[in-house]
């Protein structure tokens, strides 16, 4: 938001939330009911609007894509939340230029029956872009640089000190209505010499559109050595580094594409040229590319996709889950899914940095349900080998590793990396030391008693020994009599009493603390009391059907206020939370463990590891 907002600062809609899209309906029925004009106008609006949208999503992608544009990256300052929802309605200037377009069809004549393509009007249309529209806009911008309607208006667009491709279509309305005006001239200037075309009225509004991205995609994609060998083009093409250093500079570089009139008028910014140098070159942000953390992580269901920051902007700023809209996208994510099961290799999702430590969260390219197919599982451990081979060349302290990629089914809680890789220097660290802390630390102080199911997993095994240890009845659930035996034999001799075998979830039905590791079915749910708590550490989480009971999330932890770069949620964590076993590989490498956390969990270190979670900033996640 600007400083300090004036006249005509919000749209119409601003408070409709994603109501506003019902301005698209009346374009929807004309054409599925037929009633469209000569000129299909309805038809071409909606159609422009997509190519829009669509030309948006690929420059946002490309531009969070670490391996396509962090070589390149102009600017060091990480995304944030606050930046994110700012520039939430970036899409209001397409909504309103569809409405303007229309009226300017309806009202002013002769702006119809435009033929398929004219040549001549594309020269047309690039000289009043290049001269009217242009200078216009040079001396328009330069106005909203007056302290006056910079604090009511141009100031809500420069609070974005790093640019994504998005963020120069947010401005205020009063704003907008002045690029629209301007920004018409190119298309208005063809129709009054009767040389404009339906192609270039699609043309304009696209090119606009992917110049407007280019200059705030904040990676640099102009070859330095082109202005080199061809140094006139520099007064014709701004590049990315150009329109950065506006934002940082703010009073430089006013240029809309043609950056003639700052040489012109004396405001082009003296380092441009070696900032275009710089950035070209590459290795701006060459500190976020060597990890101290490696954090792997795994697809969920097929949908899970659209969660990833450079598919979803929306979508991975708030906790995931399958709504309605998705579903049409399911044949997308089904080819995803192919294409990646034949060809994918893990890659950088998150980035994050807290002071001088950088934390990666990368992605193992695997969906649950395969975690679950034993002919799945070399194929998956494959992946997590070279992930961590990767981690250990770029010299990272630590991988962590998240859900099922330390599954004991799997490769026995990451214990097969230690024995096949007994020389790598980085500690591989699947976190659920802390994940039973958490879990722990969220039963009420005075329990007395808890029902436990997966009670001879990792986790269940640590818990049921901790709180037998400290007084706790723990009825454990397995079907294995020496299962449950072996957990006894780990337990000191004077606490042995306090673990029940279980064989049955009836044995539950006295119990309003259950703590859940393994599926549960919604008939059995139903053994539990009014009010019962089912705390979970199973993956997925179990459907929540008892609407008289409460359900925690997966055991996370609220990281610390000092870390960066958080601009996407970990899957249906809430903001700035994540899962617990992430937190615990973050603090291996900040106390400087040598040791591996793999396999069983050592119950006697579950107090030393909370506490040094709470010493270094983390906050606990209650449900």
């Amino acid at each position: 938001m600007a400083s300090k907002p004036g006249f005509l600062y919000k749209f119409p809609w601003d408070d409709w939330g994603n109501g506003k899209y019902l301005l698209y309906a009346p374009f929807v029925a004309t054409v599925v009911m037929g009633l469209d004009d000569s000129d299909n106008w309805s038809m071409h609006v909606l159609l422009i609007a997509a190519m829009r949208y669509l030309n948006a999503q690929v420059w946002q992608s490309l531009s969070r894509a670490y391996s396509v544009s962090e070589e390149k990256r102009i600017q060091t300052k990480m995304l944030e939340f606050k930046q994110v929802d700012r520039e939430e309605h970036w899409d209001d200037f397409i909504l309103l230029q569809s409405i303007i377009m229309s009226l300017v069809h309806w009202i002013l004549p002769g702006y119809c029956n435009f033929p398929l393509f004219n040549a001549d009007g594309f020269w047309h249309c690039f000289l009043f872009h290049v001269g009217p529209t242009e200078f216009v806009y040079y001396w328009f911008h330069r106005v909203l640089h007056h302290h006056t309607l910079y604090s009511a208006y141009h100031s809500h667009h420069h609070a974005s000190f790093l640019t994504e491709p998005i963020t120069g279509s947010c401005h205020p309305f009063l704003e907008h209505l002045g690029y629209t005006a301007n920004f018409a001239i190119p298309l208005l200037g063809p129709w009054w010499m009767k040389t404009n075309s339906v192609s270039l009225v699609y043309f304009y509004l696209f090119a606009f559109d992917f110049l407007n991205a280019w200059g705030h995609c904040n990676f640099e994609i102009v070859p330095y050595w082109l202005f080199e060998n061809i140094p006139p083009l520099k007064y014709l093409l701004y590049t990315p580094s150009y329109h950065s250093l506006h934002h940082t500079r703010v009073h430089t570089n006013f240029c809309l594409f043609v950056p003639l009139y700052d040489y012109v008028y004396g405001t082009a910014d003296p380092k441009s040229d070696a900032l275009h140098a710089s950035s070209w070159k590459g290795g701006r942000v060459a500190s976020d590319q060597k990890p101290d953390v490696v954090f792997l992580a795994h697809g969920t269901e097929l949908l899970s996709v659209f969660h990833l920051p450079f598919m979803g902007r929306y979508l991975s700023a708030h906790p995931f889950k399958t709504s309605w809209y998705l579903y049409p996208l399911y044949p997308f994510a089904v080819m995803l899914f192919l294409i990646l099961r034949l060809v994918g290799q893990p890659f950088t999702a998150m980035k994050h940095r807290l002071g001088s430590m950088r934390l990666h969260v990368r992605v193992i390219p695997a969906w649950g349900l395969q975690y679950f197919m034993k002919r799945e599982h070399n194929h998956i451990n494959n992946h997590i080998r070279k992930a961590i081979m990767q981690a250990e060349a770029s010299g990272a302290k630590v991988v962590g590793l998240g859900a099922l990629n330390k599954a004991e089914f799997l490769n026995a809680g990451g214990s097969v990396f230690v024995k096949e890789f007994p020389d790598v220097s980085v500690r591989i660290v699947h976190g659920n030391t802390l994940t039973t802390a958490v879990l722990i630390k969220l039963l009420p102080e005075k329990l007395t008693e808890v029902f436990l199911t997966g009670s001879t997993s990792k986790i269940g095994k640590a818990i049921a020994i901790y709180l037998a240890e400290r007084g706790v009845k723990v009825r454990m659930l397995t079907p294995s009599e020496e299962r449950f035996e072996a957990v006894k034999l780990m337990t000191s001799e004077e606490y042995r009493g306090n673990l029940v075998h279980a064989t049955s979830e009836k044995e539950g039905a006295g119990c309003d603390q259950w703590i859940v590791g393994k599926p549960l079915e919604t008939q059995d749910q139903y053994y539990a009391p009014s009010g019962t708590i089912f705390h979970q550490f199973v993956v997925p989480p179990i459907e929540e059907v008892r609407v008289d009971c409460q359900y925690g999330k997966l055991p996370g932890m609220q990281l610390p206020d000092t870390v960066e770069g958080v601009h996407t949620t970990m899957m249906d964590m809430e903001r700035r939370c994540v899962y617990a076993c992430y937190a615990g590989a973050i603090v291996h490498a900040l106390e400087g463990w040598s040791h591996h956390e793999v396999g069983t969990i050592d119950a006697s270190r579950i107090d030393q590891t909370w506490e040094a979670a709470m010493r270094h900033g983390f906050k606990l996640v209650t449900n």
